[in-house]
C-alpha cells in the first residue's frame, strides 16, 4: 500500500492506525478540560485555544469556530513553508479537536462543574489538556497553533521552540484581561500553563524513559539469550579483563525501557543470583525500538 507515494508495511500502517486512535483520545482529554472545566470558569489558555477563548468570552462566539479559522489560516502557511509531511497529522487534529469541542459544548452547555471553585477547576483542567497534549506529542501528533508559529521562526532563527511558544502563550493569557477585566483569572490562566506544561513533559517524558544495564557473568550466554527472546531487547558483548584477577570477563551491554526492567532483573536472578548488575538511567536512546533520530 503506498500514502503519499510511500511503501507502507503492514506493521507501519497498524502503527499510523494507533498513533490517529491515540491522537484522537488526547484531543478527546484535551477537549473535557478546556470546554468542561476552563470555560465555564472563566479561565484561559495558551495557544489557538487561549485566543477562541478570549473571543468567547468577549463576544459569547462558539469557541470551534475561532479555534478552526485561526488553525485554517496557520495550516495553509504551514503546507507552505514547511512541507505536507509535516502538516498532515496537524490537519487531522484541527478537524478532530473542532468536531469533539463541538460536541462537547452541545452536551454541557448546562453543566457547570467547581464554579465556586476556580483553583480546582483550574487544576483539573490544566492536567486534563496537558495529559491530552502529551498523549498527542508522543504518538507523533500536533495540535497545530502556536506548535506551527514555532516551527516556522525555528526554520528561520535560532529561537527553540519551547521559548517561542511560552512567550506566545505569555502574550495570549495576558491579553485575556482585556475580556474578563479581573487579573485574577489572568493568574489562574499562568497557574493553568505551568500545570499544562508540568504534566505535558511528564506524560511525555515517562513514554521514553529508557536504561542501560551492564552485566557480568559466567552465564552470559544464558542471560544474553533470554533478553534477546524476552523482552526481546538486542545484546552486545563486550570482551573486558579483571583488573586484578587478569581472567577474561564478558560484558553483556543492553539497552531497554525503563518498564521493562523488573523483567531483566528477575531473569537474570533466576539464571545466575551472583551476576554483577549495574543498571542506570540514560537521557535519550535513539534507534530501531526506541526513538526516532531529531535534527534540524
Amino acid at each position: 500500500m503506498k500514502i503519499f507515494g510511500q511503501s507502507l508495511s503492514r506493521q507501519t500502517l497498524l502503527n499510523e492506525v494507533k498513533d490517529y486512535l491515540m491522537i484522537a483520545l488526547g484531543l478527546l482529554l484535551y477537549g473535557i478540560g478546556w470546554t468542561i472545566f476552563l470555560l465555564p470558569n472563566d479561565i484561559t489558555t495558551g495557544g489557538v485555544p487561549g485566543i477562541a477563548s478570549i473571543v468567547f468570552f468577549a463576544t459569547g462566539f462558539p469557541v470551534q469556530y475561532t479555534y478552526f479559522a485561526i488553525n485554517f489560516i496557520l495550516l495553509i502557511l504551514s503546507i507552505k513553508v514547511l512541507g505536507w509531511k509535516f502538516s498532515i497529522k496537524t490537519v487531522y487534529a484541527v478537524f478532530t479537536l473542532t468536531f469533539i469541542t463541538g460536541l462537547l459544548q452541545q452536551f454541557t452547555q448546562d453543566l457547570h462543574l467547581l464554579h465556586d471553585q476556580p483553583f480546582m477547576a483550574c487544576v483539573i483542567g490544566a492536567s486534563c489538556c496537558g495529559l491530552g497534549i502529551g498523549l498527542a506529542f508522543s504518538h507523533n501528533g500536533s495540535t497545530g497553533g502556536t506548535d506551527i508559529i514555532a516551527a516556522i521562526i525555528n526554520k528561520y532563527r535560532d529561537v527553540t521552540l519551547g521559548r517561542v511558544m511560552l512567550m506566545c502563550d505569555l502574550i495570549i493569557i495576558s491579553c485575556g484581561y482585556f475580556a474578563l477585566q479581573d487579573w485574577e483569572k489572568v493568574v489562574y490562566g499562568y497557574a493553568t500553563l505551568y500545570i499544562c506544561s508540568f504534566v505535558l513533559d511528564q506524560v511525555v517524558n515517562s513514554a521514553r524513559q529508557s536504561v542501560q544495564f551492564f552485566i557480568i557473568s559466567k552465564k552470559y550466554e544464558e542471560i544474553g539469550h533470554q533478553i534477546n527472546e524476552y523482552p526481546h531487547r538486542g545484546v552486545t558483548v563486550i570482551h573486558g579483563e579483571g583488573f586484578y584477577s587478569g581472567a577474561d570477563v564478558r560484558i553483556l551491554f543492553v539497552l531497554a525501557k525503563k518498564s521493562e526492567s523488573n523483567v531483566i532483573f528477575r531473569l537474570i536472578k533466576d539464571i545466575d543470583p551472583d551476576a554483577f548488575v549495574s543498571q542506570s538511567a540514560v537521557i535519550g536512546v535513539y534507534g530501531n525500538g526506541f526513538d526516532r533520530i531529531k535534527v534540524k
